[in-house]
């Protein structure tokens, strides 16, 4: 089968609704899941909620329980080159074919459902069925899923987790979620389920009040990190980092992770935690040398990616000034001798100036550019926003993407030291699928 069907089916659901058109509600969902027979609660899902660190947690989870020898599905969001990489199966993205075939299974039920709202199901919407459909007929024992955006009415929320985390909030999509983290943590906590477990990441003291007065009401249990669980200890490694982690059962040292930057150690103590309170409610260790041979192999594509080396080319999905400051701490601790110039495009309706201004104390310069997506901001508006941030001398365009990697290689050539001299391609997930393409076209 060749990508012409895939892309066709694509063209259908944006045609729908894209997927950036969010109408909030569980309504529409609810009635297709039910006319399918409710696939989503014929395994035990782990449910990934938060502002940022939700797909890399998702991964980790995942790659423990397979260790583990659960068969899993896992649903993430967005994806970075093809709409196949959302929806998991044993770890490895499920086939066009596959994909099709479900599609065509739920198809009749579409339009059964449309007939009763005033809005048709969208994008998003018909994703969500679909990969609880897949992950049924497979059938797989967990299902580890990531939320689109907010929580409380994310369609992904008609799955009851057993196991609910909630990264840590930030400010983001404010336009749907509400413009202070408050508000924010109010629909991030619905996903926390009467009876079920909840992982909360390291947050804000208003965002941790918000998430234990869910917890309190619905009676869940709970973990914090940095109380019940977190980071032990940590020290850069090559390909990555040394940790030990404090689970909800004890300490796990030595582990290796082969991701950069401190917050994928947080992600990795919440997704430990996630995983012991899954199996085994929290009261049961689980086999340090599994944990440590999972995490030994996780990937986390598109977050602080290193394409190339010599010169370096990283690739990460900031997209928010949350992402972005994660992202320059990790530059600034990873890469601290390397020159280094930021290559970034971003969306129309993200905070781009918040995104600059994180990287700015760590970059010589930033090429402005623009990403595949029709939602891109121009570049040209861009360049506005980044020259109030950096000043004129530090700024400069370029497009389409590739040219604006070899500018930034240009530029931070003439910065270069003994420590080597590189770019990082950020501001969007679309920015840095859009990197990982182009070199994997370039590649022999």
């Amino acid at each position: 089968m060749n990508g012409d069907v895939l892309r066709e089916i694509e063209d259908e659901l944006v045609a729908r609704r894209p997927e950036a058109n969010v109408e909030p509600s569980l309504e529409r969902i609810r009635d297709l899941v039910d006319l399918l027979g409710n696939p989503q609660r014929t395994y035990p899902v782990v449910h990934i909620g938060g502002t940022n660190g939700k797909t890399s947690t998702a991964r980790m989870v995942d790659t423990l329980l397979r260790e583990l020898n659960l068969r899993t599905g896992r649903y993430t969001s967005p994806h970075l080159r093809s709409v196949t990489e959302r929806i998991v199966v044993d770890g490895e993205p499920i086939t066009a074919e596959r994909f099709a075939a479900v599609y065509h299974e739920i198809e009749p039920y579409l339009d059964l459902v449309d007939a009763r709202h005033e809005v048709r199901l969208g994008y998003f919407e018909v994703l969500t069925a679909l990969a609880y459909a897949a992950f049924a007929d497979t059938p797989v024992e967990a299902g580890v899923v990531e939320v689109g955006m907010g929580g409380a009415w994310d369609a992904t929320n008609v799955a009851d987790g057993r196991v609910s985390v909630v990264t840590p909030v930030s400010v983001d999509h404010v336009e749907y979620l509400g413009d202070t983290v408050e508000l924010i943590a109010q629909e991030k906590a619905g996903i926390i389920k009467p009876g079920g477990y909840a992982i909360l990441g390291p947050q804000q003291p208003v965002a941790a009040e918000v998430l234990l007065s869910r917890v309190a009401e619905v009676g869940a249990s709970v973990a914090r990190q940095g109380v019940e669980f977190g980071v032990r200890s940590r020290e850069m490694a090559v390909g990555g980092q040394l940790i030990g982690l404090q689970g909800l059962t004890g300490p796990y040292d030595e582990i290796f992770l082969p991701l950069h930057g401190e917050y994928q150690a947080h992600n990795a103590a919440a997704a430990l935690a996630a995983v012991e309170a899954f199996v085994g409610g929290g009261r049961e260790a689980l086999d340090a040398d599994l944990v440590r041979a999972a995490f030994a192999r996780v990937t986390s594509p598109g977050r602080l990616e290193v394409l190339r080396r010599g010169p370096v080319v990283i690739a990460d999905a900031a997209h928010n000034p949350a992402g972005a400051q994660a992202l320059a701490e990790a530059l600034s601790e990873e890469f601290a001798t390397t020159a280094l110039v930021a290559v970034v495009g971003v969306l129309s309706d993200k905070d781009a100036e918040g995104i600059l201004a994180a990287l700015e104390p760590v970059v010589d310069a930033v090429v402005v550019t623009e990403n595949s997506s029709p939602r891109r901001l121009p570049v040209e508006d861009l360049a506005n926003v980044a020259i109030d941030v950096f000043g004129q001398d530090r700024v400069y365009q370029a497009v389409p993407l590739p040219e604006a990697i070899d500018t930034g290689l240009r530029l931070a050539e003439r910065e270069g030291s003994l420590g080597g001299y590189g770019v990082v391609v950020t501001g969007s997930v679309v920015t840095a699928g859009d990197a990982g393409v182009a070199f994997a076209r370039s590649e022999p």
